[in-house]
């Protein structure tokens, strides 16, 4: 390449991929610099990256290794590429993006704009109604596994911009550094926690599974989010074929399906009573499997929907044990209210969208937890939790809106 040869990049987009980097806060890469340290010369600093990005002299550093507990068990390695890098990935997603988001099909739910882990549960809920098999399935470290070469022909298929090819080859190849210092070289996968690691992701995945899907078994609604997925099936012979030939396919790719969380599920309720041993799945943090619910004439009957999953209510139950709220007798029940009041929030929007009374005992777990700290707070509670639970409940009777939760009805009581 021409080391004189200037790419025509916009300074505007660089002060724009700054602010959506900083909006997101993230940790520190290899050089340990935080995103306050890189504002301190803020102004040279974006010059460097838009200088070195136009004239085909940005080389990204290595991608610090971080290791995160899996919720099922098991480590995933997470890849914090340094504030400018991220800085400098932003720049090229903003011009890449937008030539591959419209041929992106619309149950491709994953990192896309204007697209929700609640639309993909709201539609395969509809779904699972009208289709009485599912094939649930998840795929093997995809993020470590994507093919290069086969990713690179999906780049360029979609732009012949040089300098964005350029850079995106570059970050496919960028090494780990491991946590003991050691260089690691990558010959497959883009990074968890790469921002242009999910566009690059849906891209591979677009061919290798979406297109597929609609040219072969067009038949089969199917949603995916990221490597997660659920497709639909008339039948049990159908699931089964589907299956095989789905293994298949993604082998030709250089993926593979995970063998435990990949199943073939049967739609039990009260209109379908045959047998299988699978009836329930997870998909994005809800359960899916039969459950008593009541008709619009107040007739209780047996449906096939989603609740928030045991594995989610009991992260949430955890995080409530951790904020360790009885050990701060010196807030006020309002201080308390304002630091959690967002998270309960969050956790409300979304597992409360489907068969919203399964979240109802991590509500109250909450509620156990200001019944702990009214006891350490105030002597004459100490050895009296009904005492404590009726004070509460009292507060909660004047002050309904001082918690979320309070506010559905979901109120201390020594009952």
């Amino acid at each position: 390449m021409d080391k004189t040869k200037s790419f025509e990049i916009s300074k505007n987009v660089v002060w724009e991929a700054y602010q959506r980097v900083k909006a997101k806060q993230g940790a520190a890469g290899v050089d340990h610099q935080s995103i306050e340290e890189f504002e301190k010369n803020l102004k040279d600093n974006l010059y460097k990256i838009w200088n070195r990005m136009s004239s085909g002299s940005y080389f990204p550093p290595p991608v610090k290794a971080v290791e995160i507990p899996k919720k099922n068990g098991g480590k995933r390695i997470l890849g914090v590429p340094t504030v400018a890098d991220r800085i400098a990935q932003t720049v090229v997603k903003i011009y890449f993006e937008p030539r591959v988001e419209p041929y992106f099909l619309s149950d491709s739910y994953g990192y896309r704009p204007g697209k929700s882990p609640l639309d993909a549960v709201e539609i395969t809920r509809k779904r699972c109604w009208r289709y009485n098999w599912v094939l649930e399935f998840d795929i093997v470290g995809l993020f470590d596994n994507i093919d290069h070469e086969l990713l690179m022909r999906a780049v360029k298929k979609h732009t012949d911009t040089e300098w964005i090819i350029l850079y995106v080859e570059r970050w496919l190849k960028a090494p780990f550094k491991m946590k003991d210092g050691a260089i690691v070289a990558r010959m497959s996968g883009t990074p968890q926690g790469g921002v242009i690691s999910p566009v690059l992701a849906n891209l591979f995945l677009h061919y290798t599974f979406d297109k597929w899907m609609e040219k072969n078994h067009p038949r089969n609604p199917w949603a995916r989010f990221a490597d997660d997925g659920v497709v639909h099936c008339r039948t049990k012979q159908e699931a089964e074929l589907l299956y095989s030939r789905l293994k298949q396919r993604f082998e030709e790719c250089g993926l593979e399906l995970h063998p435990d969380k990949t199943r073939i599920v049967y739609c039990k309720d009260d209109d379908r009573t045959g047998d299988h041993t699978e009836t329930t799945f997870d998909f994005l943090s809800y359960t899916f499997r039969a459950r008593r619910s009541k008709n619009r004439y107040g007739k209780f009957f047996i449906n096939f929907t989603p609740a928030v999953s045991n594995k989610a209510a009991k992260h949430m139950r955890q995080t409530i044990r951790q904020w360790r709220i009885h050990l701060k007798p010196g807030l006020k029940l309002e201080d308390i209210a304002c630091e959690v009041n967002p998270v309960l929030r969050g956790w409300i929007n979304y597992y409360g969208r489907f068969y919203k009374s399964q979240m109802y005992p991590v509500l109250r777990h909450m509620n156990q937890a200001l019944v702990k700290w009214a006891r350490r707070k105030y002597k004459k509670l100490k050895t009296h939790k009904k005492r404590a639970e009726n004070m509460l409940g009292k507060i909660a009777q004047r002050e309904p809106n001082l918690y979320v939760h309070w506010q559905m009805g979901i109120k201390p009581t020594a009952g």
